[in-house]
């Protein structure tokens, strides 16, 4: 493959087989984690190189900047799938910053990503205010709860599911046969949802482990009445106890997901019935998450982190706006700036429940935007009213912001329950 062009005499391509360690390496360093790496890491996350998707900048044959991306598949409103770019283990090395690394690796990136066919590209960012400027946008966003478990007011003697249904302790190995094809049907519904690869099940189940930390977690399954399995959830418990013998301990929830809210309130209330237990953390969860409604008294569950989650970054415009679906009917006409010329241009919106259609137009622009601003209305979530007091979009005829936020946003917020 040929290597992008030089500058200050930095080489930036993709990266070798060979030179996979030397990356991981560079990634620990950005990522201010120990730069050591045993063996069993580097074959372990090797299982996931793909030739031309790892980038990395070399100086002097120092790997001092890294970018990698593969296929994913993103959910959109309404359930369709779309292809997405999926972009991770992105670091520039402290002393080779603001000489354009990132920039330059983006670009070749997104622009692979739109002649694959790609329709988006997603990220999580560790800093905010890096990938506006590519055009990325904040679609989907977290929270975390920490469940006082004494003051929830929940029934002390709580020993199953009141639907019918049962709560079964499982091995990993269970896990890995089970949870795949519960996760498949429940991100079908699920707009911001990714999905996890077999990769994904051997490490969070530990098949594949390189953290020293790592601890086996306990695996809950909740079954209907009927037997299916509709719920899954993985949790550890600390060990933290009080004068006189007061057990302080706190469950905290690695994942838990589950495909209706009655798999949902049975594998919470058998977490926070765990004897010992005081409090539980909940892990990431979407902000209008069911929690702390499923306790009598939901203010023993307290907000303890709320932040931005996936960043979206739409590649095609046509085809991202009639892959999703619409509650109500109503045309609409965009003029979307790109960021850097792959994305942009003014289109025609008309939607309603039974489908859309998204098409270049010469007609007068309703409401002017960047890519990153459409990115973030895409999964339904930001409101367009809210964007445009914040002087980020700009109607072209009064009320347009109110018509998109009639069209485009959604009853429950999207929710991305992955990191990657």
């Amino acid at each position: 493959m040929t290597p992008m062009p030089r500058a200050d005499g930095i080489d930036v391509r993709p990266i070798t087989e060979g030179e996979f360690a030397d990356w991981l390496r560079a990634v620990n360093t950005g990522f201010l984690r120990a730069a050591a790496l045993s063996e069993e890491e580097v074959e372990g996350r090797r299982e996931r190189f793909v030739e031309g998707r790892y980038l990395g900048a070399f100086d002097q044959g120092r790997c001092v900047a890294t970018f990698r991306s593969f296929d994913q598949e993103l959910t959109a409103v309404g359930g369709a799938v779309v292809p997405a770019d999926a972009i991770s283990g992105v670091t520039v090395t402290a002393t080779h910053r603001r000489r354009g690394l990132l920039s330059r690796m983006m670009a070749k990136d997104l622009a692979a990503a739109k002649d694959r066919g790609d329709v988006v590209a997603t990220l999580i960012a560790a800093e905010y205010p890096i990938y506006g400027r590519y055009g990325f946008g904040p679609a989907t966003w977290m929270a975390e709860w920490t469940v006082d478990v004494p003051r929830a007011g929940l029934d002390a003697r709580w020993a199953g599911p009141a639907d019918g249904g049962r709560i079964d302790l499982v091995e990993g190995e269970d896990a890995r046969k089970l949870g795949p094809e519960l996760h498949e049907r429940l991100r079908r519904g699920l707009p911001g949802a990714i999905d996890r690869d077999e990769t994904w099940w051997k490490t969070n189940t530990g098949v594949l482990r390189w953290d020293p930390s790592w601890k086996q977690p306990f695996y809950a399954v909740y079954r209907s009445a009927s037997g299916e399995v509709e719920g899954m959830a993985a949790y550890e418990v600390d060990d933290n106890w009080g004068d006189a013998k007061q057990p302080l301990n706190t469950a905290t929830v690695r994942w838990l997901i589950g495909r209706t809210p009655a798999a949902e309130r049975a594998l919470w209330e058998y977490v926070c019935s765990v004897d010992w237990v005081v409090k539980v953390k909940s892990g990431r969860r979407a902000p209008d998450d069911l929690l702390p409604h499923f306790l009598p008294d939901p203010r023993a569950a307290r907000i303890t982190s709320l932040a931005d989650w996936l960043w979206v970054r739409i590649l095609d415009v046509e085809r991202a706006l009639e892959a999703r679906t619409y509650e109500g009917q109503g045309a609409l006409v965009l003029e979307v700036a790109g960021a850097d010329g792959l994305t942009g241009g003014r289109y025609r919106l008309e939607a309603s429940p039974e489908g859309a259609s998204c098409t270049p137009t010469t007609e007068s622009a309703e409401l002017e935007l960047g890519v990153g601003e459409l990115s973030a209305l895409w999964l339904g979530d930001e409101s367009a009213v809210r964007l445009a007091a914040l002087g980020r979009v700009r109607e072209g005829r009064v009320g347009a912001a109110r018509k998109a936020d009639a069209l485009l946003r959604t009853s429950r917020r999207p929710w991305c329950p992955d990191m990657f």
